[in-house]
């Protein structure tokens, strides 16, 4: 059946040029099916919206107030059918520390944090250093694609980070620095269909490079090992707790938990994206593809998702 879709990208989030290239990905692959209409999410959003009179919206949005459950609302109060989380589940997730805390409360495989302040960094470095030592890293507190995360393996000036971390808001979140493989577990959960783990993947890297936004978004510079290079038992792990994150957040469609896995195959879970990345270089339509399902017909399920489910609820 074909739909009129609307994909909205872009907006003044600190991650808009990446939404933008995967919404451009997205309304591509798209217009193969359907007559779909590239929004971008800015002062004239709502007219547009109004105008095109879509079926479904498509918010390919990196960051807030994409993913912290803002345009969610927005388009609630629209009445429109979206693809991705609701309110409840955006926000919960796009908040590192609240996510963490429902986490640990789930039984899930989480690291110490502390929750500091931007605003007296003598006080916050303090702080730090009292409880993890300087071997942390710094990750602002809702925020996607590694933007403004420091990592300290070997310690260092803790003040120059929060800092910096100021231009992402008032708070960040401190871990002790963990020592381990970059892996990554994408979920797909649509309306009316079992949910599904697609394959693990293992992010390989130039030597001491780390998963940051050059190597997640530059052609080349890292290599998505797809399953990843782990005990069956370990693999095996690693799918439950992305499920079982992703329940307790009460996500829905699709999302992507991000995983640290020690030389021991200890495994650390460290946050969930509810609109993972669909660029050229992005990790979740790589694991569509190894478990069989291509980007096209990936896509066309999450838009015939959200509007089932909207057809579901107008019937209750």
């Amino acid at each position: 059946m074909s739909l009129k879709v609307a994909v909205i990208a872009g907006g003044d989030s600190a991650e808009s040029a990446i939404s933008r290239s995967s919404a451009n990905e997205v309304s591509r692959s798209l217009r193969e099916r359907h007559v779909v209409e590239l929004l971008e999410l800015d002062e004239n959003i709502t007219s547009n919206i109004i105008a095109f009179a879509p079926d479904v919206v498509f918010p390919v949005l990196h960051g807030p107030p994409g993913e912290d459950g803002t345009i969610q609302g927005y388009l609630e109060m629209l009445g429109l059918p979206y693809v991705g989380s609701d309110v409840r589940g955006s926000a919960l997730a796009m908040d590192k520390y609240v996510a963490k805390t429902l986490f640990l409360k789930a039984g899930l495989p989480v690291l110490e944090d502390l929750l500091v302040t931007v605003a007296d960094v003598e006080r916050s470095s303090a702080l730090i250093a009292e409880r993890f030592g300087q071997s942390v890293v710094i990750k602002p507190l809702q925020q996607g694609s590694a933007l403004g995360v420091t990592r300290l393996p070997e310690g260092g000036d803790l003040s120059r980070p929060l800092m910096d971390a100021r231009k992402y808001g008032d708070s960040v979140l401190v871990e002790p620095y963990f020592e381990g493989k970059e892996v990554t577990a994408a979920v797909l959960d649509l309306d009316g269909e079992k949910k599904v783990v697609f394959p693990i993947t293992e992010i390989e890297l130039p030597d001491g490079e780390w998963y940051d936004f050059r190597n997640r978004y530059e052609a080349g510079r890292s290599v998505h090992k797809i399953p990843a290079a782990l005990p069956a038992s370990v693999l095996e792990d690693i799918a439950n707790y992305a499920s079982k994150a992703h329940e307790c957040l009460g996500l829905r469609d699709l999302s992507r938990a991000d995983f640290l896995v020690s030389e021991t195959n200890e495994v650390v879970l460290l946050e969930v994206n509810t609109m993972p990345g669909m660029t050229p270089t992005s990790l979740y339509p790589d694991a569509a593809q190894a478990a069989g399902l291509s980007f096209d017909d990936l896509v066309d399920k999450l838009v015939a998702s959200a509007v089932a489910r909207a057809g579901n609820a107008s019937e209750a």
